[in-house]
């Protein structure tokens, strides 16, 4: 989908504007408002669903109002002007959602009070109509504001409270870049209320930006087997405005699949938001084992954060996607692995967050995968990550790179990388924001990626000027040779060895330093022993 037009500043501007912090607290508000009736998994779809509706809504009527605005206006004839401002071709065509009037915010705030059976019956009729009038939100929205355990009264003070946000009239930025942020936001804060169910919706962002940042998604096609809330793609887009501009954002076309059918509807929604095409992910949710819904797809770039270690999955032996053994059913790390190199295209590459016993364990054959991948030549590097970055699980994780092509790639003139393997240890890196969680900072990101592109040779480490280097307790690239010698063990700790000390240049020498802290340390011994005969005399003396 092409981006939106882009409201001048002034345009569009409505009583009751909020700065994005502001909005982002009343939200949070609005949650608190259903928490006690609730879990987080269920509050998180009444109020996600309630946003998107107030976020079309005002993005509606910020296309409203430049079409009122537009000088053409005043060349139609003044008893078709209203009938202009409703004509749905105005809208679609720049890319916004048609909102039919009793699916207005406007309409559903003033009527609120009134409505026969509630407040519930205006949003499910609402979320109905949307879906009726856009494609693109077919069987997507959520319709249980009206069910028998809604507290009526609750419901109808949450949408006062959403009311008093505004997603438009932020100056140049559109609705869609302001509700963008909020539902990212609400994303985070619910993971964290989630804990450990939250997994299956929410990578952190400071995981999601580093595999974008290697892998540079600028072109093509991204895939993501276990989307969860379309973060991935979310953070595609974003690194190719912010490297290339807002008009390349959609020079990259996203494919998704997730099994979980309240996290497939996240997904559907935050791409649309984002104003990406929420079709991407499907038109349904599907298990990728079980249904492959893309069996075609080859991939420029894939990226996936699957469910770690998971053993109720649908296997099946003869699959033709285990090309490099079979993956026993007590664990899917190898599967996840042998599914991503299936979909990645002649030169595609990949990124993989998966837990840290995958980069060792020999259990079921898949030591032995792992020797045939990495004899395969698919892997380009490997990562250890810091603890505590996944609020969703204790077990420490890594990021596993892969690629089917390592040579210079002709116009590209990357450096040739073949039967090698590059590790990265950045377990002693992030930084711990509260007790008991930890992000990567921008320059961690920075470090690292630079550290993956100068490897490479990529054209972004060459505008920097970087060149690699192998640093002790930090990153090493291994021969394949040398990998089988480890009896093809990944881990980066193996292979990086121990950080070096820098030796400071004013700093005494060391075997003068040993001279001097044995004479002290005799001198030492001398004066105790002094002090112990004269403590002695002084204790005779009072005995005598």
């Amino acid at each position: 989908m092409p981006p939106r037009k882009r409201a001048a500043a002034g345009q569009g501007e409505l009583p009751g504007v909020s700065s994005t912090k502001e909005i982002q607290d009343i939200l949070w508000k609005a949650a608190d408002k259903l928490r006690g009736s609730m879990d987080a998994a269920q509050y998180k779809e009444f109020v996600l669903g309630l946003v998107f509706l107030k976020y079309v809504s005002d993005a509606f009527i910020e296309r409203r109002a430049q079409l009122a605005a537009d000088p053409e206006l005043a060349e139609i004839p003044e008893h078709r002007r209203a009938a202009f401002l409703e004509e749905k071709d105005e809208y679609t065509n720049g890319n916004v959602f048609w909102v039919p009037e009793k699916a207005r915010w406007d309409y559903i705030s003033e009527n609120a009070a009134s409505a026969k059976g509630g407040v519930g019956s205006l949003l499910d009729a609402a979320m109905d109509e949307l879906m009726k009038e856009n494609k693109a939100l077919n069987t997507v929205l959520p319709k249980i504001f009206n069910k028998e355990n809604v507290d009526q009264k609750r419901l109808k003070e949450l949408v006062d409270l959403i009311s008093d946000a505004r997603f438009t009239g932020h100056g140049d930025r559109p609705a869609q870049d302001v509700l963008g942020e909020v539902y990212e936001y609400f994303l985070e804060r619910f993971a964290r209320a989630e804990g450990k169910r939250a997994g299956e919706f929410y990578t952190p962002a400071s995981v999601v930006k580093l595999l974008v940042e290697v892998l540079e998604p600028y072109k093509g096609r991204v895939y993501d087997p276990a989307c969860g809330s379309g973060g991935m793609f979310v953070q595609s887009a974003k690194f190719v405005a912010r490297r290339r501009g807002v008009d390349h954002s959609h020079d990259i076309a996203v494919y998704g699949q997730e099994a979980n059918e309240r996290t497939w509807r996240l997904a559907k929604m935050n791409l649309a938001v984002h104003g990406m095409d929420p079709k991407g992910v499907g038109e349904r949710w599907a298990d990728t084992f079980a249904d492959d819904k893309l069996p075609d797809l080859k991939a420029d770039f894939v990226m996936a954060n699957p469910p770690f270690n998971m053993s109720d999955w649908a296997r099946k032996t003869e699959d033709p996607r285990w090309r490099y053994g079979t993956p026993p059913q007590s664990n899917a790390n190898y599967a996840w692995l042998q599914h991503i190199v299936s979909k990645l295209g002649d030169r595609g590459s990949a990124g993989v967050v998966l837990s840290n016993g995958s980069m060792s364990s020999k259990q079921s054959g898949e030591g032995e995968i792992r020797a045939a991948m990495v004899d395969a030549d698919l892997i380009a590097c490997m990562v250890a990550l810091p603890g505590n970055l996944f609020r969703t699980t204790a077990i420490p994780a890594c990021l596993w790179f892969l690629t089917k092509d390592k040579t210079p790639q002709g116009a590209k003139a990357l450096d040739d990388r073949r039967s090698e393997v590059l590790f990265i240890d950045a377990r002693n890196m992030g930084t711990m924001i509260d007790r008991t969680e930890r992000v990567l900072t921008e320059a961690d990101l920075e470090k690292i990626s630079d550290t993956y592109h100068a490897w490479r040779g990529t054209k972004s480490a060459r505008d920097k000027g970087l060149s690699y280097e192998d640093v002790a307790g930090f990153c090493y690239t291994a021969k394949l040779d040398e990998i089988a010698k480890h009896d093809y063990v990944l881990t980066p700790g193996r292979y990086v060895g121990a950080t070096e000390i820098e030796e400071d240049p004013d700093a005494e020498p060391v075997d003068e330093r040993i001279a001097r802290l044995t004479k002290e340390l005799f001198a030492h011994f001398e004066e105790s022993a002094r002090l112990d005969v004269v403590v002695c005399e002084q204790l005779g003396r009072i005995g005598g």
